[in-house]
């Protein structure tokens, strides 16, 4: 099988590959480009695990193809933090003890922040529906609105 060369854009970064025709965009981010911070949770789009945006558009990587990225911007977890400063979220998430196994954290994290992106001051409500596709065993969700909830209100005051 011949693989397929994709020129993409990955937390602002150029970045070139080769894939197989069948390999997810999961698989390329974490198996050949190193970026394993998404998670394959399921493998069928139902957990938010594996969450990144393309085009500014939250989307689970485990059903996207990697030949799909070529010419598309790619958003993942490791793009958050500026260097050694966490983004508010990623702080937030430690102070209010938003985690705890970590499998769910990076999906929560990106949908978050793509939430934020479009609704800088969203209710409880809808912090809750848009984080629906993701799925956590450990935390209960509470803490995670919190948290969510809590940056939106100190990113508003920046």
């Amino acid at each position: 099988m011949s693989q397929i060369h994709v020129s993409t854009t990955i937390n602002g970064d150029e970045a070139e590959f080769l894939c197989d025709a069948d390999e997810t965009l999961l698989d390329v981010l974490r198996d050949r480009l190193g970026l394993t911070g998404s998670k394959e949770g399921c493998g069928t789009g139902d957990c938010g695990a594996c969450s990144v945006t393309v085009d500014g558009r939250l989307v689970c990587s485990c059903l996207m193809l990697g030949a799909e990225a070529d010419g598309r911007e790619i958003g993942t977890i490791e793009g958050m933090a500026k260097g050694e400063e966490l983004h508010p979220l990623q702080t937030k998430f430690l102070e209010h003890a938003a985690l705890q196994c970590g499998i769910c954290t990076p999906g929560f994290l990106v949908a978050a922040k793509s939430l934020l992106e479009r609704n800088p001051k969203p209710t409880e409500t809808e912090v809750r529906y848009w984080l629906a596709g993701n799925l956590c065993r450990c935390t209960g969700y509470d803490k995670i609105v919190r948290a969510v909830m809590d940056a939106a209100k100190d990113m508003r005051r920046a």
